[in-house]
């Protein structure tokens, strides 16, 4: 016979020390590992530029000659410096006159040249400000159909001769994963594109996290 008494509730089990262990140290590898590898990525860069610009300078001009101690982040400096220099002599007459004589002389050199050009054009292209490649986000329909991989749209204006095969053809990187810097190069038609509401940073995270990292959508005002 029901006597009509709730049920007492379950009281919660309380986690033991070794659970509790285990839980501070996950959290401690959440915040320790992004800062310990974004400090050692950035160490690492430093480091290379470092070992093949400060041998290039010369010993009565390298501070470290003077001191007891290495200068990290020297052979940075003095690479923004030239650099800078550079440009402001190309920018000039007699440098513009200097670098179209160096141009003509690689131009006669039939490997150097065809990799000198294409390097000079995709460096200006990535240097523009009116550029639009990489500005754009989209879900590709590759390899097969029902298949949608996320790509970056690199030109749609192709070689007139991909035109010939693929009227209207777009131009997509499909990167790899995680590494968003590989990948293949694919020409579509724009009905296999779907674009993408997202910034290009986004799809960039999206791909080097596997897909893990997806910030949820803002919640529509008024709720």
């Amino acid at each position: 016979m029901s006597t009509g008494t709730p049920p007492l509730p379950t009281p919660p089990v309380k986690a033991g020390p070794l659970t509790t262990l285990r839980n501070w140290f996950f959290a401690g590898v959440v915040v320790a590992a992004p800062i310990g590898i974004t400090i050692w990525l950035i160490w690492s860069f430093v480091s290379f530029v470092d070992m093949h610009i400060k041998p290039l300078i010369p010993r009565e001009l390298n501070p470290e000659t003077y001191l007891n101690f290495a200068l990290p982040g020297l052979g940075i400096v003095v690479a923004v410096v030239s650099l800078v220099v550079l440009g402001a002599l190309a920018a000039n007459l007699i440098g513009r006159w200097a670098l179209r004589t160096g141009e003509r002389l690689v131009a006669r050199v039939p490997l150097v040249r065809s990799i000198y050009g294409v390097l000079k054009q995709v460096i200006e292209t990535f240097a523009s400000s009116d550029a639009s490649s990489f500005k754009e986000a989209v879900l590709v329909e590759y390899p097969g159909k029902g298949l949608w991989v996320v790509g970056f749209v690199t030109s749609r204006t192709p070689d007139p001769e991909i035109l010939k095969t693929v009227p209207d053809a777009v131009a997509v990187l499909v990167p790899a994963s995680p590494n968003p810097a590989m990948g293949q190069l694919v020409y579509v038609s724009p009905e296999r594109l779907q674009k993408l509401d997202m910034p290009v940073e986004k799809a960039a995270k999206l791909i080097i996290s596997f897909g893990i990292l997806n910030e949820p959508s803002p919640e529509p005002s008024g709720k």
